[in-house]
């Protein structure tokens, strides 16, 4: 009679992102037949690590796998399937903001151009535009993540008569915020009007002379409406009185 081995139940954990200099920690339990610790294999991009993981913590060192900075990087913990090893620190496989400006301009066209070193992961950039007394979103585009040059040129459809001010801004997980230098343009667009005129009433719409960025507030400072374009529907906003930002100015409405 022949007897036949049964492979041994078993779970992975599966970590994803880029390599950015730091390794991982790793706590690992006993096994609950209390023999053995729980994690029995890790590889790194497919390689086998030489790690000693025969401990009840021990550290994935992958600076041995002579990683570039914001190489994609995957990570394969194999553990028996009646017990979990638990990562401390995954974190340091996410994208993080590390980019410099090399240069940032804006042309007469409104296209700007920006160039950027030391990225270590694909994060979007935020484009932002000075009006109205605060910093607005007027546009994105996705990082290149390479360490080394990264050139942007980007079409931007908000340029306003007189001086405009544009920066850059990008967010990783810690949610804080890394900005660009400004970069300066002075237009000669005429000034944007619209009719039917500050502080006067308006049934159907608002139309500007040309397109223009805008928000829309209602009386309790809640934004009703936003975008860029020569016309605003209010047909369907209730009565009272709205806030208008355009062009480079502000005015009031009532529907």
């Amino acid at each position: 009679m022949m007897l036949l081995s049964l492979p041994t139940m078993a779970g992975t954990i599966l970590l994803e992102g880029n390599y950015h200099g730091r390794n991982l920690y790793v706590q690992n339990p006993f096994a609950s037949e209390g023999v053995g610790f729980c994690t029995f294999e890790v590889k790194v991009n497919g390689q086998v690590t030489t790690d000693e993981i025969n401990s009840s913590a021990f550290e994935i060192d992958l600076s041995f796998f002579q990683l570039n900075l914001g190489a994609p990087i995957e990570i394969r913990i194999s553990h028996k399937d009646d017990c979990k090893p638990k990562v401390v620190n995954p974190e340091v496989l996410k994208a993080m903001s590390t980019f410099e400006v090399a240069s940032i301009g804006i042309s007469k066209e409104g296209v700007l151009a920006i160039t950027t070193t030391n990225e270590t992961g694909t994060l979007p950039y935020t484009i932002e535009q000075f009006r109205w007394n605060k910093w607005v979103e007027v546009g994105e585009f996705e990082g290149k993540g390479n360490p080394e040059k990264n050139d942007y040129s980007i079409q931007l459809t908000t340029v306003h008569s007189g001086a405009n001010r544009f920066r850059v801004k990008q967010t990783d997980q810690k949610s804080k915020p890394r900005y660009s230098f400004e970069t300066k343009l002075t237009s000669a667009l005429p000034e944007i009007s619209f009719q039917p005129g500050d502080g006067k009433k308006v049934t159907d719409a608002i139309n500007f002379s040309d397109n223009t960025l805008y928000e829309v507030y209602n009386a309790y400072g809640n934004i009703v409406a936003k975008g860029v374009g020569k016309r605003i529907d209010v047909s369907a906003f209730e009565k009272g009185t709205f806030y208008l930002n355009y062009g480079t100015q502000t005015a009031t409405f009532k529907r």
